[in-house]
């Protein structure tokens, strides 16, 4: 054997057994110093390196490049690489002629062939260079091929690229038909690696949609949730996709396989987290659906508790009161905040704007116990405001009602008939409560600013709470309101105060109804906390509308 094949490993027999003077090369001894140095430095490289030599492109190779080719060798060597290489001669064939006829070097990345090397036209990616090798006079003799397969990465890269796609596509869908729906629509812009895909639904969501599902054997499922049937000589793989809940028949993804890809380790895995990824989509919008039915439940729960809670005003003659409240959030439909406005057995009325801390379901029972107990221990007494607060502070200290709150009670009784007729009387104390604006019948608008005294809660036993009075003409308007109107993050309080009473100047035409629907009209909701307001108006007289109006205006 001649020694040039020496460096050729567990190649040197299949170089031994060929009868090279059979082929176009002729003989090993009559082989040119070119081509028994191109044949030394492949032998002796560890990369995949192949020879295209003479004009036939007769094929000498190393031990790397055998993987390359798979079952093409050992025929291949020492073969024509136009009969070694049939399936894609087409594309090589033309580039290897090339090379030959201009002496210009080839750079190809991660050209998809479809290959025989295992028996069937097989998908593979490779990069290579095509490069001619020069005799002693310049001219060409053969042409080397320094390859390198790269299947595994261009596979990798692409199913990764398709899971990205498809998790993208299901991150936003809340309904299960949909995601189905989404899933196939993805899936089929694979054809490669899935060359058909489709969503078996179970049974009676099949009805629902109208689509026709084949039944899916109850024992298809035994050794795993993703299973691969090839007994029709067609690669199938069945995907469950489990129901989140336990309780319904599950989906089933069904996809055919790559006739030109094994079904391998890497394959069934990329199919399972296909499968995981829409299971995921589903439990995702299964959880999202239950979480708004309960949020749907709380809505209902908690504007049946408002409907209870915060009910409408109650009305005096000569009197005009009304209220608004608006949550802080959709989701959130009560918080701490309240108003209230009942008559009491004297004929006063009484008239209430509170705030517990918070606007969730603990806030608004804390003021639904808050607002009862002011409402047991005003009702039927004739202590002023600030008695009734001090009384308030009491109770709950004793039943241990562990919260805090900022509260104003107010009480309007008419003032002496003879001394002015429709004049009333408000006097109020105030529990660390915003101060309330009043709008005079000329239009003017000022706070019914007081000493800040404790909020409610803070301690029952050396609390001092004092009343504020007010006389109010006809043509007043009083407002009560609650910290969620004019706080906004990023302002002052002092601020958010001036805006109020400059919204509230010049709105003493206004009735009570209009004086609200103004302000929430003028502040719009800031998502951060609620609004309550209760607005009183003391009409206009018909003689003080008649003294108001100019000459010649009716």
């Amino acid at each position: 054997m001649d020694e040039l094949f020496a460096a050729a490993g567990s190649l040197r027999s299949a170089y031994a057994r060929i009868d090279w003077a059979a082929t176009p090369l002729g003989p090993v001894p009559g082989w040119s110093r070119t081509l028994r140095a191109a044949v030394d430095i492949t032998l002796h490289t560890r990369f995949p390196v192949t020879l295209f030599w003479g004009q036939e492109f007769v094929m000498l190779y190393n031990e790397a490049y055998v993987d390359l080719i798979g079952n093409k060798h050992p025929t291949a060597l020492g073969a024509p690489a136009a009969r070694v290489f049939p399936e894609i001669w087409d594309e090589i064939g033309p580039m290897l002629a090339s090379v030959h006829a201009t002496q210009r070097a080839t750079w190809t990345r991660n050209m998809r062939l479809l290959m025989d090397r295992h028996g069937y036209p097989e998908e593979c990616f490779f990069t290579f260079s095509y490069s001619a090798v020069l005799g002693a006079g310049g001219q060409v003799e053969g042409v080397v091929d320094i390859a390198a397969e790269t299947t595994e990465q261009v596979l990798s890269q692409r199913r990764l690229i398709l899971l990205a796609e498809l998790t993208d596509a299901l991150g936003e869908l809340d309904e299960p038909d949909q995601i189905l729906d989404r899933t196939v629509t993805v899936l089929r812009r694979d054809p490669h690696d899935l060359p058909d895909v489709d969503v078996l639904l179970p049974r009676a969501a099949g009805k629902a949609t109208g689509r026709s599902s084949p039944v899916v054997p109850s024992a298809m499922f035994d050794a795993g949730d993703v299973v691969v049937d090839d007994s029709a000589g067609i690669a199938v793989v069945w995907v469950r996709l489990p129901d989140a809940s336990g309780t319904a028949d599950d989906a089933v993804l069904v996809a055919q396989l790559s006739q030109h890809l094994p079904v391998d380790e890497s394959y069934v895995r990329f199919v399972r987290l296909v499968g995981a990824a829409v299971t995921q989509a589903l439990h995702r919008a299964q959880t999202r659906q239950a979480e708004r039915r309960v949020a749907s439940l709380e809505r209902e729960l908690s504007e049946k508790l408002q409907r209870s809670l915060l009910t409408p005003p109650a009305q005096r003659e000569g009197l005009e009161v009304a209220v608004r409240y608006r949550p802080a959030t959709e989701r959130a439909r009560l918080g701490g905040d309240w108003y209230d406005s009942f008559l009491q057995p004297d004929g006063s009325l009484a008239l209430v704007i509170g705030d517990v801390a918070g606007h969730d379901r603990q806030a608004a029972a804390t003021m639904a116990q808050i607002r009862n107990l002011l409402r047991g221990v005003a009702y039927g007494t004739r202590e002023s405001p600030a008695a009734v607060l001090a009384d308030l502070d009491t109770a709950m200290s004793g039943l241990r009602v562990d919260a805090f709150a900022t509260a104003i009670l107010a009480r309007v009784t008419r003032d002496d008939p003879q001394h002015r007729p429709g004049q009333h009387v408000l006097v109020w104390a105030n529990a660390g409560h915003l101060p309330p604006v009043l709008v005079a019948p000329d239009g003017t608008a000022s706070l019914l600013q007081a000493p800040p005294e404790m909020l409610l809660g803070m301690d029952g036993g050396d609390v001092v709470r004092r009343d504020h009075r007010v006389t109010l003409a006809p043509g007043s308007t009083v407002v009560l309101y609650t910290d969620g109107l004019i706080e906004r993050r990023g302002t002052v309080l002092d601020e958010g105060l001036a805006h109020l009473v400059g919204a509230l100047a010049d709105r003493h035409g206004m009735t009570a109804e209009q004086v609200c629907d103004h302000l929430l009209g003028r502040y719009p909701a800031s998502g951060e906390d609620d609004v309550a307001l209760v607005v009183l108006r003391v009409p206009p007289t018909r003689t003080a509308d008649v003294r108001g109006r100019r000459p010649g205006r009716w």
